[in-house]
């Protein structure tokens, strides 16, 4: 005989469906688990593209600093580079032999930017062994 409140088997009307909700909890978890680290991961490609960047605009400005062209053409040279990898030369300091470039790049994916700055240094003498 059952008793009111109760089903045949034990099991309480006010406890039906928990499971489904668990598990429906469960999903939503493992959905925002899923969106964090693909966040996580588009920033660190972003991040490893400036930094490409910015290296490649640095030896680009060095490369004019060694060739004697001088500093207008060196900015020319890290800006040509650095938008020909995605970003935007942001700052360039060519004096010297040296070139340090700021780059960034735009993430519309994450509504941010990532940033980088690399530096190169002309040396035109030979090293000795």
């Amino acid at each position: 005989m059952s008793t009111p409140g109760r089903r045949a088997h034990g099991e309480r009307e006010s406890e039906r469906g928990a499971a489904t909700m668990v598990m429906l909890a469960a999903v939503v978890l493992g959905l925002a688990l899923c969106l964090a680290v693909a966040r996580a991961g588009a920033a660190a490609i972003a991040g490893a593209r400036a930094e490409t960047a910015a290296d490649a605009a640095a030896l680009a400005a060095a490369d004019m600093l060694a060739l004697g062209r001088g500093s207008d053409a060196a900015r020319s040279a890290a800006a040509q580079t650095a938008r020909a990898n995605g970003a935007s030369l942001t700052e360039c300091e060519c004096s010297g032999p040296f070139a340090t470039v700021h780059v960034r790049i735009v993430v519309p994916a994450l509504d941010a930017s990532a940033r980088a700055i690399a530096r190169a240094e002309v040396r035109l003498s030979v090293p000795r062994s």
